[in-house]
């Protein structure tokens, strides 16, 4: 084998950042990831701190803890795929709340790692989203993928849990408008949409009822 197939043939490195406001845990995820032949390229103790690493170093694969200070991993995720798409992000969670989770895949998140499950399994989940695939912890892979919360899910469309989410934060229609870079008569229309879905005589019914279904968060 010729020097240049021996280069060619080495698995290139896997990239990662690691964000959690609790350094032992940074650390222990880590060190677990290091022994597992990834390159931890950046730790960070906030979503902002994670947010600007992850523009500056561009890791292959973002670890996210779910709730961090500044900006949750939610956020951090919905930004990096504006601005770094090409980072595929991992959220590190020990919550399972469908909503939370459903918002997440919204915004983009490629995988899921449950904070119960074994230190080793990160590096797999690591190395799968790294190929371009997805990976889902089995213990919010129930969360997820049920019949119910599927049918839950798939009842709104991602943009009418968008419009309904803002909504509930006491926005106005042209104020969403503006946010979702679409009009207020559009934003009218998928608030009507989302009350037949929901089967609600008002727009306070309709979010009211999203929220007690754990549609929003």
């Amino acid at each position: 084998m010729s020097a240049l197939n021996a280069v060619a043939s080495e698995p290139m490195t896997i990239t990662c950042l690691v964000a959690d406001d609790h350094p032992a845990v940074v650390r222990a995820v880590s060190e677990v990831l290091i022994a597992g032949g990834i390159e931890v390229v950046a730790q960070s103790r906030d979503g902002e701190e994670a947010l600007a690493a992850i523009q500056q170093m561009q890791p292959r694969v973002a670890l996210l803890d779910l709730r961090m200070p500044r900006l949750n991993g939610i956020e951090v995720a919905r930004r990096c795929a504006r601005s770094t798409p090409e980072t595929y992000v991992i959220l590190y969670t020990a919550y399972s709340e469908q909503a939370l989770l459903t918002e997440a895949l919204d915004a983009g998140a490629r995988g899921f790692v449950s904070k119960e499950a074994p230190l080793a399994e990160i590096v797999r989940a690591v190395q799968l989203v790294a190929d371009g695939r997805t990976y889902v912890d089995p213990v919010l892979a129930g969360v997820i993928s049920s019949p119910a919360a599927t049918a839950k899910i798939t009842q709104l469309t991602q943009r009418e849990r968008d419009v309904l989410r803002m909504l509930s934060d006491g926005h106005s229609n042209e104020e969403i408008g503006k946010a979702l870079f679409i009009s207020p008569e559009t934003v009218r229309t998928h608030v009507r949409k989302a009350m037949a879905k929901l089967d609600a005589d008002t727009r306070t019914e309709a979010v009211a009822t999203a929220l007690r279904q754990s549609l929003i968060a």
